[in-house]
């Protein structure tokens, strides 16, 4: 049986998921882990994306919002 964290992770962590994304129904399930945060009350933003697959353009699309969210987590 793994360690038990001491203390959450000190950030909020952010998840943008492509709602056409062809692993969504059957390997990723996000809402799983939205549900695992929620039930020891760490902050997670999991935003949704109609239209959106796992490819290049949604990466690149997103990029913008996660490069000041990881690095105000090196900051701090």
């Amino acid at each position: 049986m793994a360690a038990k964290p001491s203390a959450p992770f000190p950030r909020s962590i952010l998840i943008d998921q492509g709602l056409a994304d062809k692993f969504l129904p059957t390997q990723l399930f996000p809402e799983k882990f939205e549900d695992a945060c929620q039930s020891v009350g760490h902050p997670v933003n999991l935003r949704r994306h109609p239209g959106y697959d796992h490819g290049y353009y949604f990466i690149t699309t997103f990029m913008a919002d996660h490069l000041p969210h990881h690095a105000a987590a090196l900051t701090t």
